[in-house]
């Protein structure tokens, strides 16, 4: 048999984990490795936070999961939790960022439909975009990488170059639904929006009657600095979509609304096996417990900050192989002016954990729990590295 047992959709790496402990994971040889990729975004806690470990391991013991047939006291206090902290009025418990988007997008397909406009059901979204792998939600992207071979896809998708507002605008018809966009684009290459673009596009849904939907999958739940990203634009969604570090480790998602544009969310129009089950909302609520309170917040963005400061220093040491540092909070990428890919499978060999993106930039995705001694240790092994880092010639 030619195939492995594990479907061969990813190119696994050589590092091999079986534990982890704060901000390191260990391989089954016992190597050591500093992780600055968190699970893509992920483990925003690190690994083996007691308290979420306690929550989880009290949870297990007493009810895993019954399905959505009865009443969930779990899941009716955790989405009240985020109505109470958000723009939000309700609240859809998912298994996954790429859920939580398909989610969002019949959210505001359904929104139209009961006004009596089903034809408004296209959303505009934007190049170089990562919203899942789902069928629609490789629609909503340009990255003929995800595409290919899946056709015939979704239609009610045009993409317009990434935050230009103008051409966002003028995209603008009778069937358009409302935008599709993230704050910060993760998989796209670390970018964050303008806050021009962003309040212009909440400007246009409010004059047009659309819907600004938000894919905070990866800039959400703390990781940009505020609770979610949209936050520092001084703006709010009409739907979201929330994922990764909101479980902090444990598979969740969740699609957030205001009450107006769930108003075609009714019974039977949407559902899931296993979306807020109650080993997930424990989970959900222990990340909260931690993460959802100004003090944190505040250390966030000064670790940030630091971590920048840090980054932004060294790189005059490596001027031929780093650019720039941009992000927010400790959603943090380095621009290079080669092949990003390689250079973070050359950073595992030494040890350290970062994640590729679009642009050639890395991705710095710490857990929001280091310390200022991980961020030495991070940028110290990154220099050394880098001066150590043979530039593959082109091919």
């Amino acid at each position: 048999m030619a195939i492995t047992p594990l479907m061969p959709v990813y190119p696994r790496s050589e590092v091999r984990p079986v534990r982890g402990e704060g901000v390191y994971l260990y391989g089954e040889g016992g190597e050591k490795y500093l992780d600055f990729a968190s699970g893509i975004a992920v483990n925003l806690l690190g690994h083996g936070h007691p308290h979420l470990t306690k929550a989880l391991q009290e949870q297990a013991a007493t009810l895993l999961h019954v399905g959505n047939l009865y009443g969930s006291p779990q899941g009716e206090k955790f989405a009240q939790r985020l109505v109470d902290l958000t723009f939000a009025d309700t609240v859809f418990f998912t298994n996954s960022g790429a859920e939580a988007v398909e989610c969002a997008i019949k959210t505001a397909r359904r929104y139209h439909h009961v006004k009596g406009q089903p034809h408004k059901h296209t959303l505009i979204t934007f190049s170089n975009a990562f919203h899942g792998r789902t069928l629609g939600t490789i629609s909503a992207t340009d990255q003929a990488k995800m595409r290919d071979g899946f056709e015939p896809l979704l239609p009610g998708f045009v993409v317009v170059p990434f935050d230009d507002l103008a051409a966002a605008l003028a995209a603008i018809d009778q069937n358009t639904a409302g935008f599709l966009v993230e704050p910060v684009q993760g998989e796209g290459g670390v970018r964050p929006a303008s806050k021009e673009f962003m309040v212009g596009l909440r400007m246009a849904c409010d004059e047009r009657d659309l819907m600004l939907v938000l894919d905070e999958v990866q800039c959400g739940v703390a990781r940009s600095g505020t609770l979610y990203a949209h936050e520092q634009y001084g703006i709010v969604p009409d739907i979201m979509a929330s994922a990764k570090g909101i479980g902090g480790g444990f598979p969740m998602g969740a699609c957030l609304a205001t009450e107006k544009a769930a108003a075609g969310m009714v019974v039977g129009t949407h559902g899931s096996t296993y979306g807020g089950n109650p080993f997930a909302m424990a989970a959900g609520q222990a990340v909260f417990d931690i993460v959802a309170n100004d003090e944190f917040l505040a250390r966030v963005r000064s670790m940030g900050d630091r971590l920048r400061a840090a980054l932004e220093q060294m790189i005059p040491n490596h001027d031929a192989l780093f650019d720039s540092v941009r992000g927010m909070g400790l959603m943090l990428g380095i621009k290079m002016k080669t092949d990003s890919r390689a250079f973070v499978g050359y950073l595992r060999t030494k040890g350290i954990l970062t994640v590729a993106a679009g642009d050639n930039v890395v991705r710095v995705l710490p857990p929001l729990t280091l310390e200022e001694a991980h961020i030495a240790e991070f940028v110290e092994g990154l220099s050394a590295a880098a001066a150590d880092y043979d530039v593959p010639e082109a091919a």
